[in-house]
C-alpha cells in the first residue's frame, strides 16, 4: 500500500514540475491579463464540470474573499453555482449551453473567461469559450491531456500533460493558486 502512496505523490510532483517549467511565462501572462481586467473595472468568469466546477468555485472564492492578502474583494464569478440557471438552461435548451448563455448575459469586452476541463473536450466549456471569443472577451483554458478542442478556442492555454484526471486536477488547483498569488502581487505590490 505504501508503494501506491509514493507513486501517487511522485506522479503529482513530476507533473507539476513539468507544468511549471513549461508554463511559467504563460502563468505570468494569465495573471497580468486578469490583473489588468480587474484594474479596468472588469471581471473574471470561471467555469467547468465536476471537479473542474469545484476548481472554478474555489478560485473565484480566492479572488472574491482573499488569497494571501487582506485586500478589497476582486470580481470573480463561478458560472457553476446557480442551480436554477444551470437546470433551466439544461432543461429548456441543452447542457451544452449552460455556460455560454451565462457568458452572453454577464460577460463584457474587457472581462476574462477562464474555462477548465481535464480532457479539453467538454462541449459546454468549449462552447462558452467560443461565445466569449466572439464577444471580444479574453479566453483562458486550463486543461489536460493534449489540450483537446478547448485550446483551439482560447487565447492562452495551460495544459497539464497527463491523462490521469486526479493528477491533472492537482496541477490545475496549484496553477490556480499561483495565478491568484501573482494577481495579488501585481495589484497590491506594496503589501508584500
Amino acid at each position: 500500500m505504501k508503494d501506491i502512496i509514493l507513486k501517487n505523490f511522485e506522479e503529482s510532483i513530476n507533473l507539476k514540475k513539468r507544468f511549471a517549467e513549461r508554463y511559467s511565462d504563460a502563468l505570468l501572462v494569465a495573471a497580468r491579463v486578469i490583473a489588468d481586467s480587474f484594474s479596468s473595472g472588469h471581471k473574471l468568469l470561471l467555469f467547468g464540470n465536476g471537479g473542474s466546477a469545484a476548481d472554478a468555485q474555489h478560485i473565484a472564492a480566492e479572488f472574491v474573499n482573499r488569497f494571501t492578502l487582506e485586500r478589497k474583494p476582486l470580481p470573480a464569478i463561478a458560472l457553476t453555482t446557480d442551480s436554477s440557471i444551470l437546470t433551466s438552461i439544461g432543461n429548456d435548451y441543452s447542457v451544452d449551453e449552460i455556460f455560454s448563455k451565462q457568458i452572453r448575459a454577464l460577460g463584457n469586452k474587457g472581462d476574462v473567461a477562464w474555462g477548465i476541463s481535464t480532457s479539453g473536450n467538454s462541449k459546454n466549456v468549449v462552447q462558452a469559450l467560443m461565445t466569449a471569443a466572439d464577444m471580444g472577451i479574453y479566453t483562458l483554458a486550463l486543461t489536460g491531456g493534449n489540450g483537446g478542442e478547448l485550446i483551439h478556442h482560447a487565447k492562452l492555454s495551460l495544459i497539464a500533460e497527463s491523462y490521469n484526471t486526479a493528477r491533472i486536477q492537482e496541477t490545475h488547483i496549484t496553477a490556480g493558486h499561483v495565478i491568484c498569488e501573482l494577481v495579488e502581487r501585481l495589484l497590491f505590490p506594496g503589501e508584500f
